[in-house]
């Protein structure tokens, strides 16, 4: 069954709430301009200092194994392009009509009564999601998390950005994303390996290992696969470090609440750009990612690896929400002597004060270091090789180390690896497994310590956009 081929199959959910008021008033003192406080993670009023408990968007509690066809929040639907970004909200306290751009903000002040003004009512072009994730991390804490990261990487950072970096620039913002649960059905076969011994001859090591032909079929549940959804931070590209946005998930998704625009006074946001015919297929490979991966729950024996050579994922059920989710982020333009620029993040969960970023480097030092260390450890290592000594591979390491130096320290400054690990931290379960294990054959004096094409966890998304 493909549910996303089925139109009829579509059921939408409408999560706009308080849709026909455009005006969030205390309903202790009917005083305007509630917003959010972040220690409670509740809308508090100004004027007599009192909570609204926020209402929780549905999502714990649900059994995911009865998910059935395709559930849409209604602030998923397709954006259109000419959808009006200048909009008028009527004030409900005096009646003046008052002009908003929605492309820059979801909320305004009346001219004359100064009451808050927020646009509630989910409109075709992205602005307004089915739920919101409060700001938790104060932005006080998240200078402090980026100073830090920062402050470790000091010695190899440009010279003009020591100079220019503030944490002061730091914004809170609110960053699109689709959240999406899945039930589904997965089937996996192949042949696995489980070693029965290891051995030396001749200074070489090998193993010999069982043979098995294994099939694993079961159910699984996923819940809170998250993708943003912003064509710009989706897509991978060369003059951005799109990744370091990924890397600082998960949020916690279960303490999401109904959209209401008071939470997103004072932050910026952006608005989502794509649809979820865009973000089909990159969820999918994720979806089927996660599976792959937890296929490994059942497959503990075979120490040697799984070689899956017939994979088949069905999707049973599906639920998407369009979400605003909180990030403290700081950005650094880089205009290179080559004319190319690149822009640098550093982003903090505002969740869970997990941070990534990437730094500039000065590539002048760490081009002198790495050549100087590469220089001492050569002489060394020719130094081995011309003693006699036995110990040559520990001659060609010195051989390579300021390669090995640039490289780390790269990777440490750039961080062009990092990326959120959907396959493992997503949360899922499986239930209703059918095993197969079929024994075939020994295997003597094999060298390799894995079978070989093992793929049982390898990955296909890599959370940059690239497939």
């Amino acid at each position: 069954m493909n549910i996303n081929n089925d139109p009829n199959n579509v059921i939408v959910v409408d999560t706009s709430s308080n849709a026909g008021q455009n005006q969030h008033k205390c309903p202790m003192c009917g005083a305007p301009g509630i917003s959010l406080n972040p220690a409670t993670g509740m809308l508090k009023c100004g004027y007599c200092q009192n909570e609204v408990a926020p209402e929780k968007a549905s999502g714990p509690g649900t059994d995911l194994s009865r998910l059935q066809g395709m559930i849409v929040g209604s602030g998923t639907q397709n954006v259109t392009e000419d959808a009006e970004s200048i909009i008028t909200l009527v004030c409900t306290s005096c009646g003046a009509e008052v002009v908003i751009n929605i492309d820059e903000s979801a909320h305004s002040r009346c001219h004359w009564c100064r009451n808050t003004l927020s646009v509630s009512q989910q409109i075709s072009n992205g602005s307004v999601p089915d739920m919101v994730l409060p700001f938790y991390i104060t932005k006080e804490a998240a200078q402090e998390e980026i100073q830090k990261f920062v402050n470790k990487r000091k010695f190899y950072a440009h010279p003009k950005f020591k100079q220019e970096f503030c944490t002061e620039n730091i914004m809170g913002v609110y960053l699109p994303y689709m959240v999406v649960d899945i039930n589904a059905n997965a089937t996996f076969k192949g042949h696995a390996e489980r070693e029965i011994k290891k051995y030396t001859f001749n200074k070489k090591t090998y193993y010999d290992a069982d043979l098995y032909y294994v099939e694993r079929k079961f159910d699984l549940q996923i819940e809170g696969l998250a993708i943003i959804s912003s064509s710009d931070k989706l897509a991978g590209s060369s003059d951005k470090t799109n990744n370091i946005i990924n890397a600082i998930k998960p949020f916690d998704y279960e303490n999401c609440i109904k959209w209401n625009a008071s939470y997103l006074v004072g932050y910026a946001s952006e608005k989502r750009d794509t649809d979820i015919t865009d973000l089909k297929a990159p969820v999918d490979v994720k979806a089927k990612d996660i599976a792959r991966y937890s296929s490994n729950r059942t497959l503990e024996e075979y120490d040697r690896g799984v070689r899956w050579e017939q994979e088949e994922f069905e999707t049973k059920g599906q639920k998407w929400n369009a979400a605003y989710l909180p990030v403290w982020l700081y950005s650094y333009l880089q205009i290179k002597d080559t004319g190319e620029n690149l822009l640098h993040y550093v982003a903090v969960n505002a969740r869970t004060l997990k941070t990534m970023g990437s730094v500039p480097i000065n590539q002048l030092r760490l081009l002198l270091v790495s050549s100087l260390i590469q220089l001492i450890a050569t002489i060394i290592g020719l130094a081995i090789v011309f003693l006699g000594d036995d110990s040559s591979e520990i001659a060609l390491i010195l051989l390579i180390a300021g390669f090995v130096y640039y490289g780390i320290i790269y990777m440490r400054y750039r961080n062009t690896n990092e990326r959120f690990e959907h396959e493992k931290e997503t949360r899922t379960s499986i239930n209703n497994v059918e095993r197969s294990d079929v024994y075939i054959r020994r295997l003597k004096r094999q060298k390799n310590s894995v079978i070989k094409g093992a793929n049982s966890t390898s990955v296909n998304y890599n959370n940059t956009g690239d497939i």
